[in-house]
């Protein structure tokens, strides 16, 4: 009987696993709880952005079209470009819109079992166990429910979207004394864009969060009113902007996103000759962090509004934090149109809002919380078992332990593609996607559960020592291209992607240099056969 593989999930991860598994010959089920696909890209506000210039944000098999000519394009146009490439590679008839998966529940063996096993799901193949995944799922329309029942899943859920992050409020001070409408920047980006651009209207909006949607959301406010109803931002922190990817005309791909750059950092299971040479180099990886921090200082008032941020650019692109600024948005600051306030807390009153140092409220219509999202807790909370809940959440400051960033080594038959993250996430959602194949295939071989843990343990160490305080992000953009090689020797193709040894060091890299990469891995296991 042919085993059935089900995908959770019909945004970017989503597309692209269901595309690889097709082309090993399942006919996955992609159950999808919107009515299209796309994911976070269905549900942003009218003014986002690609952040990344195009060329790095692209599946590796399917260019942009032509006819897109700006170098960050809107949300729509990347919402088309991904309508495109589902179309292309026939990949709608096997999403299930409308299908929204309540939780998954692992049956056919006991916990105590799989507690027992020295191999991942007994014997380290994707099927090697009798157990099934029950998977609850329902119709969005009617609200009815149906179980169905796979052999493998899929989970492509993302971590941005469903658990909103909302700060706790001691009693008495919290949203229930204010007057106005409060909100979280999920739900305003689920907004249709006219409802949204009439809830703003003539309003007086505050903003809570110091990150990349906050600043958005106060640009399309400040766009909208002016300094006639100015937007307040109050931030607790600061962090390291980019007006767009190039540092005094060099593109940042030339500090962080190539193989030179990675010589710099530490890496998990390195050798003693790599180890000497990321000891001995150092000064220089700690030179260009600062290269880049004075560069940002010189270009943008970050003193003269006090958003210099107290940690290092290295610490912020370890982690995945960067941003690109709106367009604009200084001078927005600068008219008055956007106001910026520093509080480490604040409170509601019935006008507004009371934050540390300031006598007076500040007076507000609506507050918009863009305090982020609990992806952990969204990703705990589609398991039914308790037992593995708790291997997802650890503790509130950890990552989920993720094998090559795909395998939980203590769950059977299921993968995880898309909670990890890297400066470009299509191109590092389509290698794991590449790898799962391979897996599900069974051309690749897992090492034992201690082994992986033990490989877990160490690039969780590796992340705090370059990420700093944000050591529980999971994002591998200090070492991406070592996290690449990983996965191409497994997948048994050359990690080396360039023309020559000049390129192959100082070259970014991007989607297109991974072009081919499944099909080399196909005819070595061919070969091997």
């Amino acid at each position: 009987m042919e085993k059935r593989v089900a995908i959770i999930g019909a945004g970017i991860s989503g597309l692209l696993a269901c595309k690889y598994i097709l082309k090993i010959g399942y006919n996955p089920v992609v159950y999808e709880a919107d009515d299209g696909i796309g994911g976070v890209w269905r549900h942003t506000i009218e003014s986002t952005k690609l952040q990344n210039p195009k060329q790095a944000y692209q599946f590796s098999d399917f260019p942009w079209d032509s006819s897109v000519k700006e170098d960050c394009p809107s949300s729509q146009q990347v919402l088309d470009y991904l309508n495109s490439y589902a179309q292309h590679f026939s990949i709608v008839p096997y999403i299930r819109f409308n299908s929204k998966v309540i939780d998954i529940d692992y049956v056919g063996e006991s916990d105590e079992e799989m507690k027992s096993w020295e191999l991942w799901n007994g014997d380290g193949t994707p099927f090697g166990s009798k157990g099934k995944w029950h998977i609850t799922v329902e119709d969005t329309k009617n609200f009815s429910t149906e179980v169905h029942k796979a052999e493998f899943v899929i989970l492509c859920i993302g971590k941005y979207s469903g658990f909103p992050n909302i700060p706790e409020f001691p009693l008495g001070k919290g949203p229930e004394n204010f007057k106005g409408k409060v909100m979280h920047s999920m739900d305003y980006s689920s907004l249709d864009n006219d409802v949204a651009a009439d809830l703003i209207k003539n309003k007086s909006v505050t903003v809570i969060g110091s990150g990349k949607s906050a600043l958005d959301i106060a640009a399309e406010c400040a766009n909208a009113n002016g300094v006639t109803h100015p937007c307040t931002i109050i931030r607790r922190n600061a962090h390291w902007f980019l007006q767009d990817f190039n540092i005094w005309s060099i593109s940042l791909g030339y500090f962080y996103f190539n193989r030179f750059a990675e010589l710099l950092v530490h890496k998990p299971r390195e050798n003693s000759i790599l180890f000497l040479l990321a000891t001995l180099l150092s000064p220089l990886r700690w030179g260009i962090s600062k290269l880049v921090e004075t560069y940002l200082k010189w270009k943008l008032p970050l003193k003269e509004y006090g958003l210099v941020p107290n940690h290092s650019f290295l610490q912020e692109i370890s982690a995945c934090q960067i941003g690109v600024l709106p367009e604009y948005f200084f001078d927005k600051v600068e008219e008055g149109s956007i106001v910026i306030k520093k509080s480490q807390s604040f409170s509601f009153c019935n006008e507004g809002l009371i934050i540390d140092g300031d006598a007076k409220p500040i007076k507000t219509d609506l507050v918009i919380f863009a305090t982020g999202y609990k992806g952990d807790q969204k990703l705990r909370n589609i398991f039914k078992s308790p037992v593995f809940q708790n291997y997802i959440s650890r503790s509130e400051r950890s990552s989920v332990p993720l094998y090559r960033k795909i395998i939980h080594p203590r769950i059977p038959q299921l993968a995880i593609i898309g909670y990890a993250e890297s400066i470009s996430n299509i191109v590092s959602d389509e290698m794991r996607c590449q790898w799962l194949s391979h897996f599900l295939d069974e051309n690749i071989e897992l090492p034992s559960i201690k082994e992986m843990e033990k490989d877990v343990k160490l690039s969780e160490e590796n992340m705090k020592q370059y990420a700093g305080k944000f050591y529980w992000r999971s994002c591998i953009v200090s070492c991406g291209i070592w996290y690449n090689d990983q996965l191409c020797k497994d997948m048994k193709c050359n990690p080396r992607r360039k023309k020559n040894h000049f390129a192959e060091l100082f070259e970014p890299y991007g989607p297109t240099d991974y072009t081919g990469s499944e099909d080399q891995g196909e005819q070595a296991c061919e070969a091997n056969d």
